[in-house]
């Protein structure tokens, strides 16, 4: 037969689209045509598949014409996944391949131009589409180290491959040989090397604040003088929180892999992102063509720090309000729309000042008033309501830490943030960072007298709804990590402390 079909898979955002790949040959002048939306990578894809098929001793169709269509003809196709099922539609279409065991399977992999077959992106995203077909669904042949990591994904048959002559080997109509079912990668522990709070000395209010931020999946921002453990402490949120659930790790995985940056051996294991202060807008939240996610999806169910937060471009910050809100960035373009998850818990550290002393008792302040407002206003109020706690970390003088015993590990604060979550689980669903007003009429109960003070001091600071919330919000995960039911007034009042605007 002169015509063959091979399914295979796009990438558009985080799904997976069933690609439909045709090979046609006809005589004529001898050419490789490549049509259907595709990009500059995939029409690369005929030089390396002439030469892997070769250099695989396997026969090209030199004096044919040759037409590869990629349909739907509307969907943009991008990468090199389309290497394997373009070299084996067209064995297909001379016959060297059993053509009708193709029904049955899908293909993607980038083919080197020995016949190495080289990992792709995305992985996992094709591999949870696949499994979203149900029972009818294909089996996925990938190349090893990509069918490793989809193999994450229970319920998807999974076909391993290193050479582009073991698909043809496995295709064969006599005497085939089976390629291998893929087997998940090793993982390693569950907990990454984050550091210990028992290496930070002193700033006990700022460690509270921490525990309780980790506890409620709360917004974090420290405020101090430089040196005084602000970016020790942010590295180390990650030590105390418990581990991802196989769907979370999933999630953060599917994005890791579309990123290419996913490493089996961090399985459920919270990513950390750090972006440089000079990260554009498009690096933070997703951007570019055709659309990649931003640092913070890239950090979807883990922790996303910040550091020297006003030194950020200030659209770069304007561009987090939205995300921290929904969970979620919607990225648009002329033609079409891409969602990627970002449900990241910020940690952010900036000093007072321009000098970074304002406040110190060890070292005076040599920056103006207006110097001062001018750094602090790089902040919006609406991007800082957003903001749950916002703690200072005082300078301390080395000879007073130098005699300060050490203070709790991560261990003990994480047995507790767990305990918390489990609370907060085990009533709600969901943890109290992302109660809606429902959720707070139900399950946030305050005592006549903590609601008083609540108000009061809402109507004195001239807090918006928003931040009336939110305070009740980490009054409730304070109760949490208490085990109380009620809201007390001493909740309410930790809380407050943690809503303390910046000074100037």
């Amino acid at each position: 037969m002169s015509l063959a079909l091979v399914h295979s898979r796009a990438l558009d955002g985080l799904a997976s689209p069933p690609v439909t790949v045709e090979v046609h040959l006809a005589n004529g002048l001898p050419c490789f045509t490549l049509v259907g939306l595709a990009d500059t990578e995939v029409k690369e894809a005929r030089e390396r598949v002439r030469a892997a098929l070769s250099n695989s001793g396997l026969d090209f169709p030199h004096n044919k014409r040759i037409t590869v269509n990629l349909a739907p003809a509307d969907l943009p196709k991008e990468s090199g996944r389309f290497d394997l099922p373009i070299a084996v539609g067209i064995l297909a279409a001379m016959g060297h391949i059993d053509a009708r065991r193709l029904d049955a399977l899908e293909f993607a992999g980038e083919l080197s131009l020995g016949g190495d077959l080289r990992p792709v992106r995305g992985a996992l995203a094709m591999a949870l589409a696949v499994r979203r077909g149900g029972e009818a669904a294909r089996a996925l042949v990938l190349p090893h180290d990509s069918a490793c990591e989809a193999a994450l994904v229970d319920g998807v048959r999974l076909l391993a491959a290193r050479q582009l002559s073991e698909v043809v080997q496995a295709l064969r109509p006599e005497d085939p040989v089976p390629l291998p079912m893929a087997r998940a990668s090793e993982v390693a522990a569950v907990h990454a090397p984050h550091g210990d709070l028992r290496d930070v000395k002193g700033q006990g209010a700022a460690k509270r604040a921490l525990e309780v931020a980790a506890a409620g999946g709360h917004s974090l921002l420290m405020v101090g003088p430089p040196g005084t453990g602000k970016s020790m402490l942010a590295q180390r949120l990650a030590s105390v929180l418990p581990p991802l659930t196989q769907d979370e790790a999933l999630e953060s995985a599917a994005v890791m892999s579309l990123a290419g940056h996913f490493d089996p051996k961090r399985w459920r294991q919270r990513m950390v992102r750090a972006p440089h202060h000079s990260a554009s807008s498009v690096a933070l939240v997703g951007g570019g063509s055709p659309p990649r996610p931003g640092e913070i999806s890239l950090s979807h169910r883990g922790v996303l720090f910040l550091d020297e937060l006003p030194e950020f471009p200030r659209m770069a910050l304007e561009a987090l309000r939205e995300p921290l809100e929904t969970g979620h960035i919607t990225i648009s373009r002329a033609a079409r729309q891409h969602d990627f998850p970002a449900r990241f818990q910020l940690v952010a550290a900036m000093n007072p000042c321009p000098c970074g002393h304002l406040g110190n008792p060890l070292k005076a302040c040599r920056c103006t008033p207006d110097q001062v407002a001018r750094y602090q206003g790089k902040l919006s109020g609406p991007l800082l309501d957003r903001i749950d706690v916002q703690v200072e970390v005082p300078a301390v003088s080395a000879d007073v830490l130098s005699n300060l015993p050490d203070g709790e590990g991560s261990e003990a604060v994480a047995e507790r943030v767990r305990q918390a979550r489990a609370r907060q689980i085990e009533r709600q669903g969901c943890l109290n960072a992302l109660l809606d007003g429902a959720g707070l009429d139900a399950h946030a109960h305050a005592d006549a007298g903590a609601m008083h003070m609540l108000k009061v001091v809402s109507a004195r600071l001239g807090w918006s709804g928003r931040g009336f919330h939110r305070v009740l919000r980490l009054a409730r995960t304070i109760a949490d990590l208490e085990g109380a039911q009620t809201l007390g007034s001493a909740h309410v009042a930790e809380a407050v402390q943690y809503r303390r605007a910046l000074h100037a």
